[in-house]
């Protein structure tokens, strides 16, 4: 058997390994990829020492930057949603729209939220406001919820600083103006087909009625919420870092090198300065400037940080497979294989985490995974800046789609929508996966005109 042969099969090896490791034996995902890369790099013959030098490299250089941008990130957001953003902007929203058109706005509102807030934190905070509106209509919960999700899944999965696309455009390595800009431009149709279109298709097929024990819950908790701060505070802070970040792109791509205005675009859309001065921004603003004090403040802060060790540990995980990867000359071998077969990037990309997905349940894992196989054979068929943005959106989509029995999500719009689970899979399940599929189609299409 020759080496290329047996690569290719240790690849499908690990691939399997991984599966198992999360799925049947409940490893953590950050443990279940460290193994993984171990055992895959022990297959293919790298030495020992050889080895765990790439591991230790690949950890910590994948991990530079998107350490920062992450737990700056998870400040940023848990501040916003502390501070009653969330609430904020769908209260506002579905206030401004009318009865006929308030799908769009809660579409609109899931897909500001989940740029900085955790989409299963947003869900529990957003979905029991909708059962006044539900009972006061008299339609299906899924004719506001549907959308309202649609914008959540959205955001969640396919804009930075959400942690997923995050993880999948450092390891990818992409420009994160391009993937925002990308993300954006590939969102608004999957937020209108998965949201407003099928939320009113399914809400006259199944009739979902506001859950009384939990609408009981929301009145209670209605009584002591806090004082909400202005919609248009909260959009700034949320436009804020996604501005910064599209400037310092602009600046860089369209100015003269060493002029003032490249340099301070440059230096202040970088994404670490971006996310730093928003979170500072935002620490003050509805922290300091409303009366928090400093050890709330602190703890605020602390909180943050501890699921977001957690992501960064995932994402420095998938790096560390990546690399291997690349070691190994697998990006090589499929890149030639790709080319030979007419496979575009976006779509190899999209397959890998769309099947990850099906399979383990974790959006997040999905992502980590598709831009880890992604990575060498971007790098080995040497895509542009653009193609690989473009493919970081795509691998989103997978990691979007799909969502059934084995996803935390599926068991949170059950639970909040009081559903049974075959009106969750023919609902939620389906929203997803529309999601996804209209996501990767406008890919499909601006690839087309991206080289």
């Amino acid at each position: 058997m020759d080496t290329t042969t047996w690569t290719l099969i240790a690849a499908v090896f690990a691939i399997a390994v991984l599966l198992l490791l999360v799925i049947k034996f409940k490893f953590q995902e950050f443990l279940a990829l460290l193994v993984t890369s171990i055992l895959f790099g022990l297959a293919v013959g790298m030495g020992p020492d050889k080895l765990m030098e790439v591991v230790v490299d690949e950890m910590g250089g994948g991990l530079g930057q998107l350490a920062l941008v992450i737990g700056l990130g998870a400040i940023f957001g848990t501040v916003l949603q502390q501070s009653g953003a969330a609430e904020r902007i769908a209260t506002t929203l579905a206030g401004r729209f009318s009865d006929r058109n308030i799908a769009y706005g809660l579409g609109l509102a899931g897909f500001l939220v989940a740029i900085s807030v955790y989409i299963d934190v947003a869900i529990v905070i957003l979905v029991p406001m909708l059962y006044g509106v539900a009972k006061r209509t008299g339609k299906s919960l899924l004719y506001y919820g549907i959308p309202l999700c649609a914008g959540l899944s959205c955001a969640y999965t396919f804009m930075p600083p959400a942690p997923g696309p995050l993880a999948a455009t450092g390891i990818l390595k992409a420009d994160l103006g391009l993937v925002i800009m990308f993300g954006v431009i590939c969102g608004i149709p999957a937020v209108l087909v998965g949201g407003p279109l099928f939320g009113r298709f399914i809400s006259k097929r199944i009739f979902v009625p506001v859950p009384e024990e939990l609408d009981a819950a929301a009145d209670h908790a209605g009584e002591d919420s806090p004082r909400l701060p202005s919609f248009a505070s909260v959009l700034g802070a949320l436009m804020l870092p996604l501005v910064l970040i599209v400037l310092g792109t602009i600046g860089k791509n369209a100015l003269a090198e060493g002029t003032a205005a490249r340099t301070v675009l440059t230096f202040i859309g970088h994404p670490v300065i971006a996310l730093l001065l928003t979170a500072l921004y935002t620490l003050w603003f509805f922290g300091v400037r409303r009366g928090l004090p400093p050890d709330r403040l602190q703890k605020m802060a602390t909180a943050a940080l501890a699921p977001a060790g957690m992501i960064i540990l995932v994402t420095g995980a998938g790096s560390v497979f990546g690399g291997v990867l690349v070691e190994s000359g697998l990006g090589e071998v499929m890149a030639a294989a790709m080319k030979n077969a007419g496979i575009p990037l976006v779509l190899f990309g999209f397959l890998v985490s769309s099947v990850m997905r099906i399979c383990q349940g974790s959006g997040m894992v999905a992502m980590v995974t598709g831009a880890t196989f992604t990575a060498p054979l971007a790098q080995a068929m040497q895509a542009s800046p653009a193609m690989v943005a473009l493919t970081s959106i795509a691998i989103a989509c997978g990691g979007a789609a799909y969502s059934h029995v084995n996803d935390s999500g599926f068991w949170m719009a059950n639970r909040y929508f009081g559903m049974s689970v075959a009106d969750t899979l023919k609902s939620w399940t389906v929203m997803k996966t529309t999601v996804g599929l209209t996501g990767f189609a406008a890919v499909l299409v601006l690839s087309a005109f991206v080289t």
